[in-house]
């Protein structure tokens, strides 16, 4: 059957291995435009990433309207931008990104976060080598020990003979 006009194409039967398109017609057969693309993809729900290359086939149909045509590995696929769907998840909240967004993120991550073993080396962890660090010293609060309203100089200073700009350096140094 036609996909264009619906309607019923006898297509003779061909031999195997031999291909059914007259070699006339191939040679006068123009080629279908093909834009090759990647995107980059990050779910939203899940927090999965990544990367897809799609081939996308620019055809005329039989009434002369366009449209397009999306593969991907070579397979015909969704348009990745109308409704994109999570591969890990299956949620629709995506978000699109031009090519090497994805692998640019995990190459960070990777070298923030997985040291490199170097090659040769057997044997175990050297001691310290993934300890705690002791929790930092904290220095002590002067003079109100409660939550609620302090009233000027309870801290122990006259605040009164001291000028604005002392005022503000002092403040400053205790922050």
């Amino acid at each position: 059957m036609s996909e264009i006009a619906d309607t019923p194409v006898p297509v003779p039967a061909a031999a195997p291995g031999a291909f059914s398109i007259p070699a006339a017609a191939a040679a006068t057969a123009p080629a279908v435009p093909t834009v090759h693309e990647a995107y980059s993809f990050a779910c939203m729900k899940c927090g999965y990433g990544w990367e897809q290359a799609y081939a996308i086939e620019h055809h005329v149909d039989g009434n002369g309207q366009p449209f397009i045509r999306y593969t991907a590995d070579g397979e015909r696929v969704p348009s990745p931008l109308s409704n994109p769907t999570c591969l890990n998840c299956g949620g629709h909240i995506v978000r699109i990104m031009r090519a090497g967004q994805v692998s640019s993120v995990l190459g960070m991550l990777d070298q923030l976060y997985h040291h490199p073993v170097a090659p040769g080396i057997a044997g175990p962890v050297p001691a310290g080598e993934n300890l705690p660090r002791p929790p930092k010293q904290r220095r002590a609060r002067r003079g109100h020990e409660g939550p609620g309203p302090v009233a000027p100089g309870a801290d122990g200073e006259d605040r009164r003979g001291k000028g604005l700009g002392a005022r503000l350096r002092g403040l400053f140094r205790r922050s």
